[in-house]
């Protein structure tokens, strides 16, 4: 058994970090997911797969499949957790920080740079942003336009936001 735990290990990896993102789910959550599945039939299931490794490519499969329903079915709160104090306030304020981080990293190197610049805790002026990036203040607003939209592609499949079906309002 741990033979073969090993053996599908590297797999799984692979496996959930490939469908982790378009599910929007963290590669380890999806990777959990299909070990509990797995412990689940082995312990009073049908037991072992016949074929191990195509049983675990339909696992993660499934289950980002039902992440992916989820997230559709899931309400926001009408109270948002992120307005209190406390550690939970914390831990999600410092989420969303890292996320933005990373989405900013992956941007183009001239918008790394102005929405850098535009976060920055001293909260610069467009004047001292357009001096520090060599750029005239005029075309600040189109180019932190364009990036705030890139950014906003970006962000999408790694926050889950909630969406208006039907018509616009």
């Amino acid at each position: 058994m741990s033979e073969l735990l090993g053996d599908l290990t590297p797999l799984l990896a692979a496996e959930s970090q490939a469908e982790a993102a378009a599910a929007g789910l963290d590669p380890g959550d999806l990777e959990q997911a299909v070990w509990l599945r797995l412990l689940e039939r082995l312990d009073g299931g049908p037991g072992v797969p016949r074929h191990p490794a195509d049983w675990l490519r339909r696992a993660v499969r499934a289950e980002a499949r039902r992440a992916r329903r989820a997230v559709v079915r899931e309400r926001p709160y009408a109270h948002d957790p992120a307005s209190d104090t406390g550690p939970e306030h914390a831990a999600l304020a410092a989420e969303r920080r890292r996320a933005l981080r990373n989405a900013v990293a992956r941007t183009p190197v001239h918008c790394r740079r102005l929405l850098t610049a535009m976060l920055s805790p001293s909260d610069p002026t467009y004047r001292e942003i357009a001096g520090e990036l060599g750029i005239s203040q005029g075309s600040l607003g189109p180019m932190r336009s364009r990036c705030l939209g890139c950014l906003r592609r970006m962000l999408p499949a790694e926050v889950a936001v909630p969406a208006h079906r039907g018509r616009e309002r």
